[in-house]
């Protein structure tokens, strides 16, 4: 049978094209079929994308390939929310907090594609609930990263109050808030000060936004909870936006609810590095003067690098088998 990925990809960024085109020939050198999809989807509240992933034939593909950074992982999410399809991102980007590979990992990526030499991890979603006033029956969207409710007008902030599992915790004025899962603490909630959170956390968010209040912190609730925010009748104008992408204006008297979703969505894993590695890489954080296990590992890898290289030289000269990988333990 056939194995088959879908690319999605920028188009209108030249880096991207010249990704494109060695993505397709490294994907058929393997025996991949391989769709196309750029990346204009919809920017609308809600879930609209049921006909175009059957038309993309998004189920029918064993991974969809993104060539871009976070915004083009997090836009061809859409296509793949509730499929169970995964994602694999190559990061053409600044980031990348959500690709695996490097823009020069590409082959690589793509030879432990084929060899299904890949994991796969589940990311929690937020189910976003909406009602208007004067509208009995909500209007349901959902988001990866992260909800954000935010004053629609630059000189008016909103009045908003905010509740927890359906018990009214506080009110106050504010340039907007955040709502994220934990995948999403390390982007609009991260720098909005709230904390990072590891993505096997099984969490949600509320982070104010330049909150005019003495009780305004960050808040983290288990997977069971809900978030409610309703806009007060005093209020400027809101508009909430799922991923910096699908958005809806908000009037004053809106309420909007969040909530853990039921459809996670999935990210193809070639590497088994825990998330802190990631956070130092992604962040270039400084780790000068630690002394722990990470030096540790770094010197017994350069030992074993060695030793597999004196081996080879030695291998090559005798004409011999070659050799195996020696155990830094042993070393």
């Amino acid at each position: 049978m056939t194995r088959r990925v879908l690319i999605v990809t920028h188009g209108g960024r030249p880096e991207a094209v010249v990704a494109l085109h060695e993505a397709v020939k490294e994907l058929q050198d393997a025996g991949f079929e391989v769709g196309l999809h750029d990346d204009d989807l919809a920017e609308t509240f809600g879930d609209h994308m049921a006909q175009l992933r059957t038309r993309e034939g998004v189920a029918e593909s064993e991974v969809v390939m993104v060539l871009g950074g976070d915004g083009t992982i997090l836009r061809a999410a859409e296509l793949t929310h509730g499929t169970g399809v995964p994602l694999l991102g190559v990061n053409l980007g600044h980031v990348g907090f959500l690709a695996e590979a490097e823009r020069e990992g590409l082959p690589a990526a793509v030879q432990r594609l084929a060899a299904r030499d890949y994991v796969v991890e589940e990311r929690g979603v937020l189910e976003v609930r909406v009602t208007l006033p004067g509208e009995d029956e909500p209007r349901i969207g959902w988001a990866l990263n992260e909800a954000t409710v935010e004053k629609a007008s630059r000189e008016r902030m909103i009045e908003v109050a905010i509740g927890v599992d359906g018990r009214p915790l506080s009110s106050f004025g504010c340039d907007g808030v955040v709502m994220s899962t934990a995948t999403g603490s390390t982007a609009h909630a991260f720098s909005a000060g709230g904390p990072v959170v590891w993505p096997d956390v099984d969490a949600m968010l509320l982070v104010p936004l330049a909150a005019h209040a003495l009780f305004a912190r960050p808040l983290v609730v288990g997977p069971t909870s809900t978030f409610a925010l309703e806009l007060l009748q005093r209020s400027g104008p809101a508009v909430l936006t799922c991923d910096g992408r699908r958005r809806i204006d908000l009037p004053a008297g809106a309420r909007v609810e969040v909530s853990r979703g039921a459809s996670p969505i999935r990210l193809a894993r070639l590497s088994t590095a825990p998330f802190t590695d990631r956070l130092v890489s992604k962040f270039s954080l400084p780790v000068v003067g630690w002394r722990g296990r990470v030096a540790e590992d770094a010197a017994d890898a350069v030992r074993v690098a060695r030793k597999a290289a004196a081996d080879a030289v030695d291998a090559a000269r005798l004409g011999g088998p070659r050799p195996t990988v020696p155990d830094p333990k042993e070393d």
